[in-house]
């Protein structure tokens, strides 16, 4: 299928181990790391099976792992390295995807501690900042003074500047704004030889002055310049003069036209030359008024034949991706009311124009319009408002998960998803290069950065069988002609590592290869700094070498008390996390509560999700579902279900936590605690015969203290009081009025502690025109029981439901469920636990929240008119993943009052988790985030309004204040 490739370095043959691998000196590295790092240190299987991978196809497992509290620990930690022989990575947010960011390597992660701006100075658009700082933190204090640095990839809100730099990043933006490289001044680093030194542009006086002085920085720019000298009009022939160049290291910065700018040379190394301790960023102005135009083509590859159209209209970010991602999105249930505004076609250019004011923004969107409009019969135009355009991006930055794990899908794989060419070449570019994955069989969906001529794939590589991956192999020389053949690099912004290290000789030539070895050479002799990767001076791994996957790859099949939804069963959906770390967000959004409190990989989605499939594996992490590593990492998880929603490949840690404490405990005793809450409904009803002697415990100062202790409960915390009656109890001689029959679920946290929740609905949905019913006697759905693992128990407790209401089910009957952590039973575990049980689909569709229901079964529904009052609304953990806010929102908004619906992510009680003493410190993190600020700060008149139980918890024992559930507000109890 393939000729044979004329450079021997591309040829794979098995090779022995690289010299690095076989580091033996772990224990003695650690205890010296613990004796002069005042950072933390960690040697344990659990950090380093979590740091074994990145978002890339690869994985090697490190020596261990260092988190610097500053600029000594590092330069300790290398010591510590050099003095051993262990080599050593930096790595910033881990979403690299080329495999630069795994190795078998001690590992800085600067993102703990290291992650301060150092000084911003808006008069010389200039910053200065720590390596592990997200790039939106600096974005967000730089515009405050209206300026950004301008690259800004798609993981803006979790990559750290560090890793930007090794990777020379570049994002929609970079169309404006240029590579990070372009936006990076100097450089404090420091070498595995202990060397410190600031670089960064070198004028010919400051040169032959540095090179006078000797030393080793002496030596370092006679040899920079050395290489200059000799490789210059090389480097001026072979390297593409395109604007996504990112292949190889940056040797034309140290032409004598780009001002010898040894900072910007070390930009794009990968960590294989010198570790960063600090950045002198360039910061530039940023438009305050945006406006977004959308083309819609026949196809992607008309798409891109007009981009050098669309770029006379200088727009500062063009964007294109095809239908087949649309299909996906839609097959998914990705983004879907968002996809709608996209204009018709199969290939899409988003076209983004900014201004100084909204006058100006709107008249170069305008101009550009009518512009559109004639391209052509086969292109559609969309011009959005502000709000919109949120939409349509959020359906560019879903690209990469719409690509993972599609139902009927093969998954797709990186490998050769980063290639770019000259803009004026895409359409040819892009023809070619389909034309070779039919040869292969291969299907993908495309997007990327149009503008630049920067392309992102993710083709179905089989990377689990022999010839899977030699085709593989073969297909990315193939692909690498294709792109050079149109003048263009390997990598457009996700740099080489270790998946196209092994092309770059294709790309350059021996004679540029040994410059670049010669280069490392300079700054990292030892050949300590990220070895095997992008450079090294013995050789390169191979594309397909320390795959994840690799040949005989097969999921380990275990029984499970879920249904999952990939073929393979849980061992398969462990796969799901490919690294991407939208959970490492910190302010916005709900998903991952328990990273944003902590900062800590263990406690994000992606890294329990990676811990689950080591202990799977078995390789690092033993043990199995034994393993106390694996269950303290999932100890913190909220249950909050928002990675269900919000992580872009559907990660469901709360189902796959549960899933783990039911084989932990599976045929041992739990912990008292864990029954104490699990079954909280059991004592709960039966302190309802005596609800003021079940309280009195919780009333007298001693005997308090002691039950919680005994329950583990939080010294802080105030539990709930049993309500004098049950809703239930007061509800027996209430007879049901005319109108359509309604179930009201009494849950049990409403039924005995606030029952006049139930009540506020009973009288809404009465006044709505339904015959309210109530089932009779204790029932529960069981919530607590799966955040403790007693999944037969849970399954008992569900059938038991369908087993009394069975007849109000089949007919089709709605239920109403106040609480959403109750709601959300019927709707997610219920259907987990009993597949193919057509009761519990009927159930599952028949469940909906009060506003849920309102807006489907009672449009003339009129709401109490509150003009003038202000609400503050708080969402319910899984209300917002699994149900939405909006016709919450809207039914809020329909009262007249002025509704401000805050972005607090989880309240941190989280049912029994806020209550739990070890939890505590995280549970009051969490509320203070957002949401108790949100509460002080609002004023008495103010309407508090949040469905949880738990979330009213949290306000009513953090504040003088008392939230109110939607049915109280709505029955004009506020």
């Amino acid at each position: 299928m393939a000729a044979t490739s004329a450079f021997p370095i591309l040829q794979h043959n098995p090779q022995q181990a690289h010299a690095h691998e076989s580091f033996s000196a772990g224990r003695q590295l650690e205890e010296k790391l613990r004796q002069v790092v005042r950072g933390e240190v960690r040697f344990d299987q659990a950090s380093r099976a979590l740091y074994a991978t990145d978002a890339s196809n690869y994985r090697q497992v490190p020596i261990g792992l260092v988190l610097p509290r500053d600029e000594a620990d590092v330069v300790a930690t290398v010591a510590a390295c050099r003095e051993l022989g262990a080599p050593v990575l930096s790595r910033g947010g881990g979403t690299s995807l080329a495999g630069q960011c795994c190795n078998v390597a001690v590992i800085l992660d600067f993102s703990k501690y290291m992650h301060g701006i150092v000084e911003l100075d808006p008069e010389r658009k200039f910053a200065r900042v720590q390596p592990g700082i997200v790039l939106d933190r600096l974005r967000d204090a730089a515009e405050e003074y209206d300026l950004t640095f301008a690259p800004d990839p798609a993981t803006h809100s979790r990559c750290t500047l560090g890793g930007m730099i090794g990777n020379n990043s570049c994002g929609v933006h970079a169309l404006m704004g240029g590579k990070t490289v372009d936006n990076i001044e100097a450089l404090d680093i420091l070498l595995y030889d202990g060397t410190r030194l600031t670089v960064g542009p070198t004028s010919a006086a400051e040169l032959e002055a540095i090179i006078a002085g000797g030393g080793r920085r002496g030596q370092i720019y006679a040899g920079l310049v050395r290489i200059r000298d000799t490789y210059s009009e090389l480097i001026r022939q072979r390297f593409p003069k395109i604007p996504r160049r990112v292949s190889g290291y940056n040797l034309d910065e140290l032409l004598p036209e780009n001002g010898f700018n040894v900072a910007r040379a070390l930009v794009g190394t990968e960590g294989t030359c010198v570790t960063v301790l600090q950045a002198h960023c360039t910061l530039m102005h940023s438009p305050q008024h945006r406006r977004l135009v959308v083309l819609g083509f026949a196809d992607p590859f008309i798409a891109a034949d007009h981009v050098p159209a669309v770029l006379h209209y200088k727009p500062i970010g063009l964007e294109g991706f095809d239908g087949l991602l649309v299909d996906y999105m839609l097959r998914k249930h990705l983004a879907v009311e968002d996809v709608l505004l996209l204009p018709e076609g199969r290939g899409f250019l988003l076209c983004e124009f900014g201004a100084d004011s909204p006058e100006a923004a709107d008249t170069i969107a305008e101009e550009f319009t009518q512009a559109g409009l004639a391209f052509g019969k086969t292109c559609t135009v969309r011009r959005y408002s502000d709000a919109e355009a949120k939409r349509v991006w959020h359906v560019r930055e879903s690209a990469l998960g719409a690509t993972v794990f599609v139902p009927g899908e093969k998954p797709g794989w990186e490998g050769w998803e980063d290639s770019a060419v000259p803009p004026e070449q895409l359409g040819s570019y892009l023809r070619a290069l389909y034309e070779l994955l039919a040869r292969y069989q291969y299907t993908t969906p495309m997007y990327g950065h149009f503008g630049q001529g920067c392309v992102h794939l993710r083709i179905n590589f089989d990377l689990e069988t022999a010839e899977g991956i030699r085709k593989y192999r073969e297909f990315i020389e193939q692909a690498a002609d294709i792109v050079l053949a149109h003048g263009g690099s390997l990598s457009g912004e996700h740099g080489d590592g270790q998946a196209r290290g092994a092309l770059l000789p294709k790309m350059y030539g021996p004679e540029l290869m040994r410059a670049f070895q010669e280069f490392k050479a300079l700054w990292d002799p030892d050949n300590g700094m990220n070895p095997g990767k992008m450079i090294d001076p013995v050789s390169v791994y191979q594309p397909v070498d320390n795959l994840r996957l690799g040949e005989g790859y097969q999921a380990k099949k275990v029984k499970t008390w879920f249904q999952y939804p990939d073929p393979g069963g849980f061992g398969e959906t462990t796969l799901r996390c490919v690294g991407v770390g939208a959970c490492r967000k910190h302010d916005h959004g709900t998903m991952c509560p328990s990273y944003m409190a902590t900062r800590e990989e263990k406690h994000s989605t992606r890294g329990r999700a990676h811990l689950l499939w080591e202990m799977l594996n078995g390789n690092v992490i033993t043990g199995g579902w034994r393993n106390e590593e694996v269950k303290e990492a999932l100890d913190l998880c909220l249950s909050c279900k928002a990675c269900k929603t919000e992580c872009p490949v559907n990660v469901d840690m709360a189902t796959w936590k549960a899933e783990f404490l039911g084989h932990h405990y599976e045929g041992r005793t739990h912990p008292l605690q864990h029954y104490l809450f699990g079954f909280m409904d059991r004592f709960a009803h039966l302190a309802a015969y005596a609800p003021g002697l079940a309280n009195l415990p919780m009333k007298t100062p001693g005997i308090r203290s002691l039950v919680k202790a005994i329950a583990g409960v939080a010294p802080q915390r105030e539990l709930p009081s049993f309500a004098a009656r049950s809703f239930q109890a007061g509800n027996r001689k209430r007879r049901s009025s005319g109108g359509t029959p309604v179930m009201l679920w009494p849950d049990t946290w409403n039924n005995y502690f606030h029952p006049q929740v139930l009540e506020s609905a009973q009288e809404v949905l009465t006044s709505a025109g339904f015959a309210v019913q109530v089932p009779a006697g204790h029932i529960c759905c069981g919530r607590p029981l799966y955040d403790f693992g007693f999944l037969d128990q849970a399954r008992t407790y569900l059938q038991k439901v369908m087993e009394r209401l069975g007849p109000q089910i089949d007919s089709g009957m709605s239920f109403v469920v106040l609480e959403p952590s109750c709601a959300s039973v019927f709707r997610d575990e219920l259907i987990s636990l009993s597949p193919g049980n057509e009761r519990a689909q009927r159930l599952a569709k028949q469940t909906l929240l009060l506003s849920e229901f309102l807006a489907r079964q009672a449009p003339e529904y009129r709401p109490p008119q509150l003009s003038g009052r202000q609400i503050v609304l708080h969402g319910h953990c899984h209300q917002k993943a699994l149900m939405g806010m909006q016709d919450e929102i809207s039914l809020l908004q329909a009262t007249s009052a002025k509704v401000n619906v805050l972005d607090s992510g989880c309240c941190g009680m989280a049912g029994p988790f806020g209550f739990e003493k070890d939890k505590f410190a995280v549970s009051q993190a969490l509320g203070e985030r957002v949401l108790m600020p949100a509460v002080r700060s609002a004023t008495p008149e103010t309407i508090l309004v949040t469905d949880g139980f738990s979330c009213r918890e949290q306000i009513r024992q953090n504040s003088p204040r008392h939230a109110l559930h939607l049915a109280e507000v709505l029955a004009g109890r506020c």
